[in-house]
Parts: structure tokens; C-alpha cells; sequence
């Protein structure tokens, strides 16, 4: 039996985690796997009940944290090349970029047969200063090219891995959706709209629109709130805005909010434009009472709010970044514009908004576009595919 062994930066809410558990579980008991994982942030919703739900028993590595702290990261890397040499794998397959680098470092130089690195995302725009990116690109080509494989989540983003940013040769870079159980998203959505919305006092004819996500720069919230601001005063509809997660930005958006004039609804009776909820474990009844789901992030790589979204038949609206063409229906399931267009933003809410007709066309249309595509039985059967045939061009046979 083919052995595994699989590291993910942290336990955090996302599709990460999703996809390390789903394959952890149900590529069993062809390959046995031993999970690892980082700590999450304190502002970071844990995830740990998904692996606990599916009777996984991650290794925990303390020292491996989302900053970058080189006494820590050595000593994570130690502790990587210690389970190494105790669990003798066969491959490892690391997931997103602190277990990325630090776990193929610790199997290139203890000689694993095969090395797997999959992107989740990546931080080559957006993150940080132009110098220390390019850093962070030299490292990920260096160890692209010590990788047997590269596994990218959508083709945009192998496009820009391969093309755009030249990370990883294109022979050796392969398409691997996320997978996901979306049951539950069709499962009693009636039911849970009304609960969501008793909960937070919305009105019936209240248009709901939810962002989801951690509070941080990346996902660009603020560019939410002003455009949210530009289309309540242009819709004929009365709208609420929800901003489901949470984040170390939390503070300075309920600072915005008080600058632009936008009521914060707090309990017990939620009277007020924004809502700021924090995370919400029951995502699903969630998206069942909203009426459209956004993102505003100037970089993705596979949103799962979006996929989430459309599973529960609402209708999106985001910006047009990293892979999110991969992920909706342009004019289908979803309205996009441009990244850090506001206005642009704020009329394609307003469109929706008004448009009670092409808002649940949009929703009806998203449980076909991610049923099948997005399933976890799709991620497996692919995954399995690829250990095999790598496994197979190291031994030979």
C-alpha cells in the first residue's frame, strides 16, 4: 500500500481543507495517509471539525505558522524531516505556500519518490512589495523544479502559473479541480432561508447580498462597502448587505461603514444596511437566505463562496480575477466587472437587485454549472489517477 504524506499550511476555513480531507478519506484504503497541519491565526475560523467528522487524526506542527519566522520554519522543517523518516512515504503532497515550501524541501532532501505541490492560490500579485514577490517567485521556481508535479486548481491558473509568472514547466503541471459534498446546499433551503432571516430580522422584500470571507486586504471588503453605498442609491429595491467572516480588517470596515454613512445592524433586532456576522459554521443556511453572494478580491484562485453559491441557486457577483472565469457562468450564474472598478461593481448589483427575473435565472442555472465539476468523487478518482501514473514512471513498471 502506496503511501502518503499530505501537508496543509493550516486548519482554516476554505477549500483547502476540504480538499486535503475528502482526498485523506476516501483514498482509502488504496493509500494510507498521514495528515499534517500548521496552527490557524487567532482571527481564523477553525475547519478542524471537518477532518474530525471524517475520523482524521492530523499531526499538528506548532511551529508552522502563515508568517514568515525563519527560527520556526526551521524547526518545522526539522519536524517535517523527522515524520519522513519515521513514516517512509511514497509521496508527499503539500498544499498552499508555507507547507509548500517547507514540506518539499524537507522530501527533495530526503529523497521521496515522488513530490506534489498543489496551489490553492498563489501570492504572486496583490500580496506584497514588487521586491519581496520576487523573491517568493524564485523560491516557487526553484522548488517547481525540483517537483514531480504541479497540480493546479482551474486552467486559468495554470495559464498564470506556467505562462504569466513562468513558476513551473507545463508538462508537468496538471488540472485538478477542488471537490466538494454540495448535498446539502439543495437539501431544506426553505426551511433554512427562513431561519437565517428570522434570525437577522429581514424583511421579505429585503434584497440580501453576502460576501463571505476572511476580513482581510486581499478581498478587497472596501471596495464592497462603496459600492454597496452607490447601488442603494440607485436601486428600487431596499438592500442589506452581510459580511459573513472575520478577520484582522474588521475593525477598520466598521470604521468605513461609520464614514460612509451605512447603519451596522447589531442584535438584537439587526436595523441597519450592514451586518457584520462573523463566521458562520452553517454556511449553507446562510447562502439559503440570502439572494446573491459577492466577492471583490483582486486575487483568487478557486472561490469557494462562489461554488457554495451557485450549489445553493443563487446568483453571483464579483470581480473578474485568477479563477474565478473557471468557477461561474459569465452572464449565466453570474455579473462580473472589473477589479477595483467600484462603479462598474455597484451597477451589476443594482442590476440584480431590480431584476427579480434575471436574479433567479442566475440562480436557477448554478447547480448545473457546479454539480458534477466540483464534486469530491471527481477530485479522487483524478488525484488517483495522477499517483499512480507518477508513481509508476519512478519505479519503472
Amino acid at each position: 500500500m502506496p503511501r502518503i504524506l499530505r501537508i496543509i499550511n493550516r486548519l482554516n476555513l476554505g477549500g483547502p481543507t476540504y480538499n486535503v480531507a475528502f482526498l485523506s478519506r476516501y483514498l482509502a484504503p488504496e493509500f494510507e495517509t498521514m495528515l499534517i497541519a500548521g496552527i490557524k491565526q487567532a482571527d481564523e475560523e477553525s475547519s478542524e471539525f471537518i477532518v474530525n467528522d471524517m475520523g482524521l487524526k492530523p499531526v499538528y506542527i506548532s511551529a508552522m505558522k502563515r508568517e514568515i519566522n525563519p527560527v520556526a520554519d526551521y524547526a518545522s522543517y526539522k519536524k517535517i524531516k523527522n515524520i519522513i523518516r519515521q513514516f517512509k512515504p511514497d509521496i508527499v503532497h503539500t498544499h498552499a505556500a508555507k507547507a509548500g515550501t517547507l514540506g518539499r524541501l524537507a522530501a527533495i532532501h530526503s529523497g521521496v519518490p515522488v513530490v506534489l505541490h498543489t496551489f490553492h492560490g498563489h501570492v504572486f500579485h496583490s500580496y506584497f512589495h514588487p521586491l519581496k514577490t520576487r523573491v517568493f517567485l524564485e523560491i516557487e521556481r526553484y522548488l517547481a523544479r525540483k517537483t514531480s508535479g504541479i497540480i493546479a486548481i482551474s486552467d486559468i491558473q495554470k495559464e498564470e502559473l506556467c505562462k504569466t509568472f513562468h513558476v513551473c514547466d507545463p508538462a508537468r503541471t496538471f488540472i485538478i479541480p477542488l471537490g466538494f459534498d454540495l448535498a446539502k446546499f439543495q437539501e431544506g433551503m426553505d426551511v433554512k432561508r427562513d431561519v437565517f432571516r428570522k434570525k437577522y430580522n429581514v424583511a421579505e422584500n429585503e434584497i440580501c447580498i453576502g460576501i463571505i470571507g476572511r476580513l482581510t486586504a486581499i478581498k478587497n471588503h472596501e471596495m464592497f462597502l462603496r459600492s454597496f453605498l452607490l447601488a442603494s442609491g440607485k436601486t428600487k429595491k431596499k438592500i442589506k448587505a452581510f459580511i459573513i467572516g472575520d478577520g484582522e480588517d474588521r475593525s477598520d470596515l466598521e470604521r468605513l461603514c461609520s464614514e460612509l454613512n451605512l447603519k451596522i445592524g447589531i442584535p438584537p433586532d439587526f436595523n441597519g444596511e450592514v451586518v457584520f456576522t462573523s463566521w458562520i459554521l452553517e454556511i449553507d443556511q446562510a447562502i439559503a437566505g440570502l439572494d446573491m453572494v459577492a466577492l471583490t478580491s483582486l486575487n483568487e484562485g478557486t472561490p469557494v463562496s462562489l461554488i457554495e453559491a451557485q450549489a445553493g441557486n443563487k446568483a453571483v457577483i464579483s470581480t473578474r480575477v485568477g479563477g474565478i472565469g473557471n468557477v461561474v457562468s459569465e452572464n449565466k450564474t453570474a455579473l462580473l466587472s472589473p477589479s477595483g472598478d467600484a462603479e462598474a461593481f455597484a451597477r451589476n448589483l443594482v442590476r440584480l437587485a431590480d431584476d427579480d427575473k434575471l436574479r433567479y435565472s442566475f440562480g436557477n442555472d448554478g447547480w448545473e454549472q457546479v454539480r458534477t465539476r466540483f464534486h469530491y468523487t471527481a477530485l479522487v478518482s483524478n488525484m488517483r489517477s495522477l499517483y499512480h501514473n507518477l508513481l509508476n514512471k519512478k519505479t519503472g513498471s
